[in-house]
């Protein structure tokens, strides 16, 4: 399997989030911007403290994402080990995982793959781990075939 392609994968899911937050992030700006001062006062304070959370979620979900670019841009393309780190693909008895970012299932050469976080409960698992080596995770136990 291609672990250029998983990053590349990996890459475009942040690329898309980070669209669709500064998309948010400048229409609740806009219309924050377009709301003008009505003779109903209460409810005109509560629509621009609703706009303002509005644009403070929008502004955390563009943060995350940028951390998140951050994060894949600093494992980039490692190379293989005999354990498991940042940027690791894991073949085990229960799936194949990519320790990258959170980004869910992906679908690379007609395989599911799981990026995963380092930092998420079954990530920390896997660090450290060599082939053959194995863990238990939510009632299931996952045994290490390879590590590329």
């Amino acid at each position: 399997m291609n672990k250029e392609n998983l990053y590349q994968l990996c890459l475009k899911f942040i690329e898309q989030r980070i669209e669709t937050a500064e998309t948010a992030l400048k229409q609740a700006r806009e219309a924050s911007n377009d709301d003008t001062k009505s003779s109903a006062g209460d409810k005109y304070e509560t629509s621009r403290e609703m706009m303002q959370q509005d644009i403070d979620r929008n502004k955390r979900l563009l943060i995350d994402a940028e951390d998140n670019r951050k994060v894949l841009e600093s494992i980039g393309h490692t190379s293989v080990t005999d354990s498991i780190r940042g940027g690791s693909l894991v073949y085990t008895n229960q799936g194949i995982f990519y320790i990258s970012i959170s980004a869910g299932q992906l679908l690379s050469e007609g395989k599911t793959v799981f990026a995963i976080s380092a930092a998420s409960p079954i990530g920390k698992l896997m660090l450290g781990k060599k082939k053959k080596d194995s863990f238990d995770f939510n009632g299931k136990t996952y045994l290490i075939e390879d590590i590329a």
